[in-house]
């Protein structure tokens, strides 16, 4: 039988709590229009109460925003098993699903927010973009990347990024042609860098040396061969 007497929370526990109830605000709305008050009343918990903790919601948000950042990075981490092409459609679904459920925050993040251009919030964009380059290398088993490499992944990274943030405006294409498309995406940049470039041709031939017949590379150059009939 319940006594009523509610637990009391430490105060890092109290924290975590605010951050979850912030970061699910803000992925329904843009943090501009979320408030204080609203905050501290979807915690149960009194508006100079969420001052204790964090000193304005600023400071809130980009702590929601860290936590974020850490979750869209994990999505890029993917095993090392299968075709390369199934591997980053796998990923980029996670990434779908992430931007699909944070859409809001996704886009202010993105476009601009209460935090955007602080050196914080920089910093933790770059870290999500930092991790996804360097998942993205591990799968092709490159340590040091050469500089047509680079910009091969890192333009990828952008181009999902842009491709994500237009979809959220109306989802005018279907979420899995895109998911598909991006995986394409980075099948064509890696080839049209192989076109200057023999090192970049030969990445290219390991990339689809194990293809499937039916996997989202060779799918490709099947689309890409009925334009040409």
């Amino acid at each position: 039988m319940s006594t009523g007497v509610r637990r009391r929370m430490g105060v890092e526990e109290r924290r975590q709590q605010l951050i979850g109830v912030a970061l699910d605000l803000f992925s329904r709305r843009s943090p501009d229009e979320v408030s204080i008050d609203e905050i501290a009343s979807a915690a149960g918990i009194s508006r100079p109460l969420v001052y204790h903790y964090f000193p304005g919601k600023l400071s809130l948000y980009e702590a929601a925003l860290k936590r974020a950042s850490e979750d869209l990075a994990a999505r890029f981490a993917e095993p090392h098993e299968g075709p390369l092409g199934t591997r980053l459609l796998r990923v980029m679904r996670r990434y779908f699903d992430f931007v699909d459920d944070h859409g809001p925050g996704f886009s202010a993040l993105m476009r601009g927010g209460p935090a955007v251009g602080s050196s914080t919030t920089n910093a933790l964009i770059d870290s999500v973009r930092q991790a996804a380059y360097e998942q993205i290398l591990t799968h092709l088993g490159v340590t040091d990347a050469p500089a047509r490499l680079e910009l091969v992944i890192r333009s990828w990274i952008s181009l999902a990024e842009s491709t994500a943030l237009l979809w959220l405006d109306g989802r005018r294409i279907p979420r899995a042609e895109l998911e598909l498309q991006l995986v394409h995406d980075f099948a064509a940049l890696a080839a049209v860098s192989a076109a200057y470039d023999e090192d970049m041709a030969l990445l290219l031939r390991t990339m689809v040396k194990d293809e499937p017949a039916d996997g989202p590379f060779a799918e490709l150059v099947g689309r890409l061969m009925s334009l040409a009939s």
